[in-house]
């Protein structure tokens, strides 16, 4: 088919006694105001081999339900599903001429997603009042049948935080009642519904809905100990390590939109769930015991590598980033450098403290997030840094660029061996002793 068109497509199923009808995210996106992304289609009155006569040039995709492609629009005939098993796969399908538009609706997971358009007469068909519910901004599952996937506990709270929705009561309950199938969920699932979740204005959101229904601890569990992990109420007047880490990584997601460095801002302070209740409220070696911990979280859910290495620095050297400007010379070299040849990098880095101070302010716990300075930083270009009062990124930034290789070669015409490094360290030090003296509001107070 040279070109895309979906009245021509939809005539010719109305001329075989079917009806198309437009289902999903396009229907929800679209009574958002959001830009619609990917476009589903529900075919009712025929079956899918006479779908593939009419359209021979569909590509089909599925094993145990067929989909069938065209142009990247995705059409499917309308079905209803039966739970046969545990799990997120374990359903009996069924299709056929007789599933109306109001059966194959009822099997979806919440209201939002459970509307359709006529694509010939445009007759909104949304049964279980879903666009009430975006009116709301409520998250409602669409029927009982909610409890026949799994991975809708991911799902709705990954809507919940996109949306900045809130899940109603009796959702939650159903949630909760799947806490136990949860694990047979595969780690590449759940990993996609919290990277999405990651990827929103508020990620605090997932982590807290998941948390009302009291299923937080299956594939979260690192997180989960954080609740009740007391801190010192002078420093961290926002509570507990959990909410500053849910107010840090929402303040994260103000500054950055790379997702490993949001991620490595959740991470940080995952140390401070094993800190044993009688050192309360203070977590000693925190920074370090949370590198285990980080790699723990990030192979079960087979995160990116990537991710992982970004989280265990962030871990080991957030409390450094913090206090940089209290370093001897030498110490705030090797920091530089060690940081700068790190995954995560001193922008990074700087994202990851920046939130971790201003996770600690009763203004962004109340809902201030230091409104000017936000607009100031806006969704920071991390590739090229960012106009905080991060001292460690503008130093470093700065003293690696301008004491370099090329400065150690043209100063002492030496080649690169075991010495050069000794000659660039020393030079390094001695460019921060210089600045300390000449530029001194360059560190932060």
């Amino acid at each position: 088919m040279e070109k895309f068109n979906i009245l021509e497509i939809a005539n010719k199923i109305n001329e075989n006694g079917g009806q198309l009808y437009l289902v999903g995210g396009a229907v929800r996106d679209t009574l958002l105001k959001k830009k619609v992304k990917d476009t589903d289609y529900c075919v009712t009155g025929i079956s899918a081999e006479k779908f593939l006569q009419l359209f021979p040039y569909a590509y089909v995709r599925g094993k145990s339900f067929e989909v069938f492609d065209i142009n990247s629009n995705e059409f499917a005939m309308a079905r209803t599903e039966k739970k046969v098993g545990l799990g997120h796969k374990e359903f009996l399908v069924e299709t056929g001429e007789n599933i109306d538009i109001y059966m194959d609706l009822e099997r979806r997971d919440i209201t939002i997603n459970s509307m359709a358009l006529n694509v010939l007469t445009n007759e909104f068909i949304d049964p279980f009042n879903g666009r009430t519910d975006i009116k709301n901004k409520i998250i409602r599952k669409t029927s009982d049948a909610f409890s026949e996937d799994t991975l809708r506990v991911y799902r709705a709270a990954r809507f919940a935080a996109q949306l900045r929705f809130s899940i109603d009561a009796k959702t939650i309950i159903s949630m909760n009642k799947l806490k136990n199938e949860l694990n047979t969920l595969s780690a590449e699932r759940v990993f996609v519904e919290f990277k999405l979740a990651l990827a929103t204005d508020n990620p605090s959101i997932f982590f807290n809905s998941l948390r009302n229904a009291n299923v937080l601890d299956v594939h979260f569990k690192e997180i989960f100990d954080l609740i009740g992990s007391i801190q010192p109420e002078k420093h961290h007047p926002e509570g507990d390590s959990y909410n500053h880490s849910m107010l840090a990584v929402d303040y994260s997601a103000k500054l950055t939109n790379k997702i490993e460095y949001r991620f490595a801002t959740l991470v940080h302070d995952l140390g401070k769930g094993v800190t044993p209740k009688e050192n309360y409220p203070h977590h000693f070696n925190h920074e370090k015991l949370g590198v285990q911990l980080v790699r723990d979280f990030g192979n079960r859910l087979k995160m990116p590598n990537k991710w992982i290495k970004c989280g265990k620095t962030a871990s080991s050297e957030h409390m450094k980033g913090g206090i940089f400007s209290k370093m001897k010379p030498s110490t705030q070299v090797d920091f530089i450098e060690k940081v700068s040849k790190s995954q995560l990098g001193l922008n990074g880095l700087a994202v990851v403290v920046k939130s971790d101070k201003e996770g600690s302010r009763i203004e962004t716990q109340t809902g201030n997030l230091l409104g000017n300075e936000i607009n100031t930083m806006s969704k920071v270009q991390t590739d090229t840094g960012f106009d905080t009062q991060i001292d460690f990124l503008k130093i470093g930034t700065k003293m690696l660029n301008e004491i370099n290789g090329e400065y150690i070669k043209n100063k002492y015409g030496i080649p690169q061996s075991i010495r050069f490094g000794d000659v660039l360290r020393r030079e390094r030090i001695s460019w921060l002793k210089n600045i300390k003296k000449t530029d001194p509001s360059i560190f932060c107070e």
